[in-house]
């Protein structure tokens, strides 16, 4: 028995739109009874944002939850309704967030070396604000130009996009524990080593300057944006 219910993806309530790019937004993938113990084996990173994928960072039940979220079958099912066939024939890159700065969440598309993003959020409860909110948009220049209601990162959500160029998301800024699973299906292979190597260059450098990463772009403005 998985962690990831995957019928979910066929449940009434599930969000699904096509304008103005592909998008899905899906609750209640993973069981309560197993919150505990994915907590109990989220890594430790230290430093904010996001980080390659290591086994060694983890615990068993993360490494076998990422394993089901890049499984060629889940992927298909993500594809399918997204309009993306055999979507589980692309490289898989995972990277996972346990928290973020204030300068996290600009708007943007993603790299056009991605063909589909996926975002699993583990978080037990979250307050009642939007600040880190994720929230697909129709404008580069506009957090507030929502597509669709903002998605609050709450254990068992999942969210899955098409890149596009105009695959605009981003979220208010929010310091503090925010913990994801990020999957997102590749061009090439090429890619994805490149990205790997990026990542790991980037986990030494917010290391060894976390009181820096912290500092820049604090007050950055709500609608700031970069281009992938």
């Amino acid at each position: 028995m998985g962690y990831l219910c995957d019928q979910r993806l066929d449940a009434s309530d599930i969000l699904i739109g096509h304008q103005p790019f592909a998008f899905l937004v899906a609750s209640g993938v993973l069981a309560a009874a197993d919150s505990a113990l994915l907590a109990r084996d989220f890594p430790q990173y230290r430093g904010a944002g996001f980080f390659p994928f290591d086994p060694a960072d983890g615990g068993e039940s993360i490494g076998e939850l990422v394993e089901e979220l890049t499984a060629p079958g889940f992927a298909d099912a993500i594809g399918q309704r997204l309009g993306v066939p055999d979507l589980g024939r692309y490289p898989t890159l995972v990277t996972l967030c346990r928290s973020l700065n204030l300068r996290h969440g600009t708007i943007h598309t993603d790299s056009r070396s991605k063909v589909v993003t996926a975002l699993l959020y583990l978080n037990t409860d979250w307050p009642a604000t939007s600040a880190g909110c994720l929230r697909f948009l129709s404008r580069i220049d506009n957090i507030d130009a929502l597509v669709s209601p903002e998605i609050r990162p709450v254990y068992g959500t999942l969210v899955a996009f098409r890149r596009a160029d105009n695959s605009f998301h981003g979220h208010l800024p929010f310091a503090g524990e925010r913990r994801v699973i990020q999957v997102a299906w590749l061009t090439s292979e090429d890619e994805k080593l490149r990205k790997i190597r990026r990542g790991r260059l980037s986990r030494l450098i917010k290391w060894l300057g976390g009181f820096l990463d912290r500092r820049i772009g604090a007050n950055r403005d709500r609608n700031a944006a970069h281009e992938d």
